[in-house]
C-alpha cells in the first residue's frame, strides 16, 4: 500500500516546486491520489475521508520551508498524520495464554497472510525464543 501511495503522490508532487505556500489547488490534486491509493488498498471510506480532512486542514496555507518544496511538505504532512493514526509505538503479542496459543490472520487473497505468518514465527522463534 505505501509503495503505491509513494509512487502516486511522487508524480502529483512534483508539479508543486517553486511556489511559496500551499494552495486549496495543489493540496486537492495531491490528496486525490492519496485517496484513491487507500481506497484501492481495501482502507475503509470513512477512514480515507477523516484522514484527508485531516491533512487538508494542516496543509492548506501552510508556510512551505525554503529548505524544501511544497511537495515534500505535502508528503511530510501526510506522512505525520499516518503516524498520527496508525499509532508510533508498537504493541506486542500476548503470548501468556495455555499451550497452543492461536493467531487468526485475516485478509483477502494475496494480501500477505502467509508472508506476514512465516515472518512472525520467524520472529516468535528468534526474538523470543518461543517453539513453533
Amino acid at each position: 500500500m505505501f509503495e503505491s501511495l509513494q509512487d502516486r503522490l511522487g508524480s502529483i508532487l512534483n508539479g508543486l516546486t517553486g511556489r511559496g505556500a500551499l494552495s486549496e489547488a495543489d493540496v486537492s490534486a495531491a490528496l486525490r491520489e492519496v485517496r484513491r491509493a487507500l481506497l484501492e488498498a481495501d482502507v475503509a471510506l470513512e477512514v480515507v475521508r477523516q484522514f484527508t480532512d485531516k491533512v487538508r486542514e494542516k496543509a492548506v496555507g501552510a508556510a512551505v520551508l525554503k529548505s524544501i518544496k511544497p511537495g515534500q511538505m505535502v508528503v511530510k504532512i501526510v506522512h505525520d498524520e499516518l503516524i498520527e493514526m496508525l499509532g508510533s509505538d508498537g504493541v506486542g503479542v500476548d503470548l501468556n495464554a495455555a499451550a497452543p496459543v492461536v493467531i487468526m490472520m485475516v485478509g483477502l487473497q494475496g494480501s500477505g497472510k502467509t508472508t506476514t505468518t512465516g515472518k512472525i514465527a520467524l520472529r516468535l522463534t528468534t526474538r523470543e525464543k518461543k517453539k513453533s
